[in-house]
């Protein structure tokens, strides 16, 4: 044994590679990751400068006319209405029955059944409003059009801007599913906090955070008489508050049309997109502003009290979590095409 392990002969290890190897190795491959790199340069600018698809084409001219509209009518409000009372009506209970059953935001609103049931009083407006759009963007979907309305309605009152998907198909009626009121909140239910959860409840994925967070775009808007009926005040300056009478500058801006005089505000600036709602003005002037309990039940419930405090405290954390409940909000129940959805 001594023998075989003293004769045994062990090959020296080979020598490392020396720093000419290394580079002898790189410049080799160095012409395919030129090739690979020039290729994704090549890709990156043939989809810059390529003309978008039709659709997408359709839908920046409808954004482009949206914008126009909406400044021109102060229609910021009524246009977030209109995209709440559509995507609100889901219910996921339904979603294991075949699209569009749950509802949601598939552009049903615009049929009799719900347009003109109780809870969408005054929202027929807001749909003549994008009758003309339509007609000049065939291509994008009411269901869509419906829900840019709303999002350009917030950024143009100095909201944040919604990272928003379209490609939402149009339900050919409104389904047998949706019964009216169709779960949209109640003004004056017997146990606010209770309803707002059970409103929330239906959709996906949404919890206090988002009860909270979407019941701060009253900071926009005005509650009617001749509309939800939750106020005493009607349309004109008759009926007007300190706030909506036509002399008041809602938006902030000196000589900035307010729109129709009339309704009872929940804030004074009640065109401009901030966190002035978590303060509930309303309580302090009854007169002038509204509170309603499902307002009033925000500050005191210790499920929603917290992002209360939050979002009195940062309006930038308000605006990044509105931002993400919209988002949710106006996907509820949509049927994309293609299934990931258009950016524009």
């Amino acid at each position: 044994l001594m023998g075989f392990f003293s004769t045994r002969t062990v090959p020296p290890p080979p020598p490392p590679p020396s720093n000419m190897d290394q580079v002898k190795e790189m410049v080799s491959e160095a012409p395919a990751l030129v090739a690979v790199v020039v290729i994704v340069a090549l890709y990156v600018v043939y989809v810059a400068l390529s003309p978008p698809s039709k659709q997408v084409a359709a839908l920046r001219k409808a954004k482009r006319m949206l914008v126009d509209c909406i400044r021109t009518n102060n229609c910021h409000p009524i246009m977030v209405r209109l995209a709440w009372h559509d995507s609100g009506t889901y219910d996921m209970k339904h979603k294991g029955l075949p699209w569009p059953s749950a509802g949601g935001a598939i552009g049903s609103i615009r049929y009799a059944k719900e347009i003109q049931a109780g809870p969408n009083a005054g929202l027929s407006k807001a749909l003549a409003y994008l009758d003309p759009i339509k007609r000049e963007c065939p291509e994008v979907s009411m269901a869509d059009l419906i829900q840019m309305a709303s999002a350009t309605a917030i950024e143009l009152a100095g909201g944040p801007k919604i990272n928003m998907i379209y490609g939402r198909q149009d339900a050919e009626d409104s389904p047998e599913q949706s019964v009216p009121p169709f779960g949209l909140p109640d003004a004056f239910p017997e146990d606010p906090a209770a309803h707002l959860r059970w409103v929330f409840g239906k959709y996906d994925s949404m919890g206090d955070k988002e009860i909270v967070a979407l019941s701060g775009a009253h900071t926009v808007g005005r509650a009617f008489k001749e509309r939800s009926g939750a106020v005493d005040n009607g349309m004109g300056d008759k009926a007007a508050t300190k706030y909506t009478c036509s002399a008041w500058s809602a938006s902030g801006v000196e000589g900035s049309p307010n729109g129709m005089a009339g309704g009872k505000s929940w804030t004074p600036r009640w065109l401009k997109f901030d966190n002035s709602y978590f303060f509930l003005p309303g309580k302090e002037e009854p007169n002038d502003l509204v509170a309603l309990p499902t307002d009033r039940v925000l500050e005191v419930d210790p499920g929603f009290k917290p992002f209360v405090d939050k979002y009195r405290a940062d309006e930038g954390a308000f605006f990044a979590d509105y931002a993400a409940a919209h988002k949710k909000l106006s996907e509820l129940g949509s049927k994309f095409v293609p299934s990931g959805g258009i950016r524009i």
